[in-house]
């Protein structure tokens, strides 16, 4: 079944390029494409789509506010931000509101295709340069805990492991060192995070992105 989507683009012309592209895939349906956001409510009841294309700067109303909107009415609809902004306040507001996907308009259109394919996979498309961005804002804030907890590469790797499911034994062999060393890294890690089992110290290691 063709995959129902919905266009949200107050530029004229690549509203109607988006149009014609993704309608002449025979895997989607185009069931409407619209200049603003201002009755969006309506447009999702009534059109029941299963991806939404959104751009951010409209007029009257941005994309991102709407977000919320659409997955209140329908928490299953994947949207894909289609935009030229790759500022990291745009981008993280996007995808703190619930986006699923961020797709720079400088990117080639068939970029856009394969982000409404891998939506509905259950993937989070990214553009290269959003992925970036991404990964070292990841990458800072376990930084940052890191040096809070004061955790040593040794024991970020035995987290690691941990909040992947592996038992100590298996953490042991999969990192060469002795049960008894392993399970004293371990207590380590739940003294310097003031915790006191591996399930407390998986929950503030997801929590505070400690390791990512």
């Amino acid at each position: 079944m063709a995959t129902r989507i919905v266009i949200f683009e107050d530029n004229d012309r690549v509203r109607n390029s988006l149009v014609t592209l993704l309608g002449n895939n025979k895997e989607n349906t185009v069931c409407g494409s619209y200049p603003d956001v201002m009755n969006v409510s309506q447009v999702i009841r009534d059109e029941k789509p299963q991806v939404v294309i959104l751009d951010i700067d409209m007029p009257q109303k941005d994309g991102i506010s709407v977000i919320p909107v659409i997955k209140e009415i329908d928490p299953e609809i994947s949207i894909v931000m289609y935009t030229q902004f790759e500022d990291d306040e745009k981008l993280f507001k996007s995808l703190c509101a619930g986006a699923d996907g961020y797709v720079l308009k400088k990117t080639t259109p068939v970029k856009l295709q394969d982000a409404i394919e891998e939506v509905r996979k259950g993937g989070a498309p990214l553009s290269p340069a959003v992925a970036r961005k991404v990964l070292f804002s990841f990458r800072d804030q376990s930084t940052a805990a890191r040096d809070k907890y004061d955790l040593t590469e040794r024991e970020i790797e035995v987290l690691e492991l941990l909040t992947k499911g592996y038992s100590v034994k298996l953490i042991a062999s999969e990192l060469n060192i002795a049960y008894d060393t392993c399970r004293s890294h371990l207590r380590n890690i739940y003294r310097k995070l003031h915790v006191n089992c591996g399930k407390e110290a998986i929950a503030k290691v997801l929590a505070e992105k400690i390791v990512f």
